[in-house]
């Protein structure tokens, strides 16, 4: 099986220097675009190869390149940014990808910069990563000294460099144009679209914005092809895809395996199945803001269109997992409290609404809920989807909600009726 991202990434955490990296064959996709590509080519290549952004959209990464404005007549300078904010819960891909591997990012970069004819690249942090800073500053040097960032790049007239950039720390910051406006000094707070940072990104010049583990791919698919990248996978679409799993299970980890893997086969085989005394009941199968699968979507093939025709999201594919032992109102709670914290706050629904869900699910859990409150509750998850609000963070916060009344409306309905939590006074939930 083909392990692209993670088959050099070192089991003691040791991350990759620059010698290791170029014995694997780094930087020879970079070599070869310069040498042999336009910048266009290297745009129809990753169009070809039908890479959807890992990030949680999915959108086809070739065809977001191709919005930019090219030619002499282009505004510039160009922006070229990897948003490595990876704070949505239950996801910890990228962290690994860049701990592990941090050339095979940064050769990415500069490769999506040349494709664009960017002049500038940002690398967006989490704060909180700080072992990922440490390791992503040295490989910044070290490709500087080794001519792989700077002017001239290998004698190519391309010249192109990349500065680390660490968030300030928030949740919304993970949205592009919230990022472009933090690293203009900004409030993060999101952009109304159009125009699209394509065309009128940072600073008001065309700017594309990817995601890690989609820029990862990009120096595989140069070296190797469009033809190679899409036999990765078993269906229409492409690539390998980072699985992760938490809760529960096993072997809770994280894996790389072929696009379309069914839901089945990585939790009871590379999670290692449920604890002894647990069952499964459902998965958040993309981070903490995509909706409940349950028992029903076990053979699933977990890509983006099959989640989406199941009535949920692929997102970033790491997914938590929810037991028979623990109760899916407090699990809901949790997140939404989450949410509600990292609201940006810019429009009322989100700032008021997200609050307001918090507080009526802690009254439910604590046993001061009242028989309307469910209807309550689908009334905001209505009010805060799509098309409702300003961006996109509300609606994805209230996509575990409105699925948890779908799925797990009895146990709302245990809540109410016993005035609190079952979960709490049950034996086998005092052991778990």
């Amino acid at each position: 099986m083909a392990r692209p991202l993670t088959e050099h990434i070192r089991h003691d955490r040791t991350p990759l220097d620059l010698p290791a990296y170029e014995r694997t064959g780094g930087y020879q996709a970079l070599r070869k675009a310069l040498a042999e590509h336009a910048p266009a080519d290297v745009t129809e290549i990753v169009k070809s190869s039908r890479l959807q952004g890992r990030g949680g959209a999915g959108f086809f990464t070739g065809m977001k390149w191709s919005f930019v404005p090219m030619g002499p007549d282009a505004p510039r300078p160009k922006y070229f940014i990897c948003n490595a904010d990876e704070m949505e819960p239950g996801t910890f891909k990228d962290r690994y990808l860049m701990e592990g591997n941090p050339h095979q990012l940064l050769e990415g970069m500069i490769l999506g910069a040349y494709a664009i004819e960017a002049e500038t690249g940002y690398l967006f942090l989490r704060a909180e990563y700080h072992r990922c800073a440490e390791i992503l500053a040295q490989a910044l040097a070290d490709a500087r000294r080794a001519g792989y960032l700077g002017i001239n790049i290998l004698g190519s007239g391309f010249d192109h460099d990349i500065h680390l950039h660490t968030s300030a720390g928030r949740y919304i910051c993970g949205e592009e144009t919230a990022l472009l406006n933090a690293l203009e000094g900004r409030r993060a707070i999101p952009r109304a679209k159009p125009p699209f940072p394509p065309v009128v990104g940072l600073f008001g010049k065309p700017t594309i914005v990817n995601n890690v583990e989609t820029l990862c791919n990009i120096p595989h698919i140069i070296r190797n092809g469009a033809d190679w990248f899409r036999s990765l996978a078993p269906g229409e679409e492409a690539g390998t895809k980072l699985y992760g799993a938490s809760g529960r299970v096993n072997l809770p980890g994280l894996w790389e395996l072929p696009l379309g893997t069914p839901l089945r086969e990585i939790i009871e085989g590379h999670a290692g199945g449920m604890q002894k005394g647990h069952r499964f009941r459902g998965v958040i199968p993309g981070g903490a803001s995509t909706d409940f699968l349950v028992e029903e979507h076990l053979e699933l093939p977990l890509d983006f269109k099959s989640v989406a025709q199941a009535g949920s999201r692929l997102g970033t594919g790491t997914m938590i997992v929810l037991d028979d032992r623990t109760c899916p109102v407090g699990m809901v709670l949790n997140l939404e409290r989450f949410f509600a914290r990292e609201s940006c706050g810019w429009c009322t629904p989100c700032r008021d609404g997200l609050p307001w869900v918090e507080k009526i699910l802690q009254a439910i859990e604590n046993g001061h809920g009242r028989e309307d409150d469910l209807d309550l509750l689908r009334h905001h998850a209505r009010m805060l989807g799509p098309g409702r609000t300003f961006c996109a963070f509300a609606p994805g916060a209230v996509e575990p909600l409105q699925s948890a009344l779908k799925y797990f409306e009895d146990d709302f309905r245990r809540h109410l009726q016993g005035r609190g939590c079952p979960y709490r006074h049950s034996p086998a939930a005092a052991t778990a």
